[in-house]
């Protein structure tokens, strides 16, 4: 979005609601009502709310301009540098909840925010919650939003050894843009967001090959590995998964566009 111009809003005093909407409207903000609620909500004083407005007017993603994202009736705190949860990845979370209803072990691999660690827990109740990350800005940002164990690493090379055999649910939100695609993702993302959160490699399974190579001996009996990916990926995606030992099935959301594949490790 452009930046502020010199006949933009003036926001020197506190503005009025319309003043922010048509600030918002004019950069290109589709849902310029509900944004500026949220912004007047989140500024305190007059020279905060334009500081605010000029961020997301300059293309910031309204969830780093206000500090949050809601996922699943949570607000998970958001920072620079870390992935913003998407409301389509609440999917992964119901199809975790269907499968293991009374889970007591939960991992959140590639964890950025902690959002899906987060939900799963509040929809659990008490739980052993571990979450890891590569990253060390998604590491600090979800310590700030699960209370659980959160390490940084590698994949499974950040968990603690005694896991093995003992995770119910292993939810992986991974990077799947393939490489030549991330140039083609909406400037909030490719210009905001880490591109180790985007890139999954040539054809976006780098990583989800990686997990379902390694996922099966840390699950419990009938224990689930969930992944998001993208429609087109889902053949390969099963086929990693089956090649990795567990017995896989596709989930699709039509109304969220959403697309998760789930292996299961057997009772044997």
């Amino acid at each position: 979005m452009p930046p502020l111009s010199p006949s933009s809003p003036s926001f020197s005093s506190f503005p009025s609601s319309s003043s922010v909407v048509a600030a918002l409207r004019a950069a290109g903000c589709v849902f310029a009502e509900d944004e500026a609620e949220l912004i007047l909500e989140a500024a305190r004083t007059p020279e905060e709310l334009a500081a605010l407005v000029d961020r997301r007017v300059a293309g910031l993603p309204l969830e780093l301009v206000v500090g949050w994202a809601e996922f699943r009736g949570l607000r998970i705190i958001v920072e620079p540098g870390v992935f913003v949860p998407r409301r389509r990845t609440e999917f992964l979370v119901e199809q975790a909840l269907a499968h293991v209803p009374d889970a007591s072990v939960v991992v959140d691999l590639c964890c950025g925010s902690g959002a899906v660690g987060a939900a799963l827990a509040a929809a659990l109740g008490p739980v052993e919650l571990h979450a890891a990350d590569l990253d060390p800005a998604a590491v600090a940002c979800a310590r700030r939003n699960i209370d659980g164990h959160v390490h940084q690493g590698d994949l499974f090379e950040a968990l603690p050894d005694d896991l093995r055999g003992r995770i119910d649910i292993l939810a992986a939100n991974v990077p799947y843009v393939p490489t030549d695609q991330v140039g083609l993702l909406p400037s909030e993302a490719r210009d905001h967001e880490p591109l180790t959160a985007l890139d999954g490699g040539p054809d976006g399974l780098d990583i989800l090959r990686r997990i379902a190579t390694q996922a099966h001996p840390w699950l419990a009996p009938n224990g689930c590995v969930l992944i998001e990916t993208s429609a087109h990926q889902t053949p390969a995606a099963l086929a990693a998964f089956t090649a990795g030992g567990l017995t896989p099935r596709l989930a699709v959301s039509e109304e969220l566009y959403a697309n998760v594949v789930i292996g299961v490790r057997g009772r044997g």
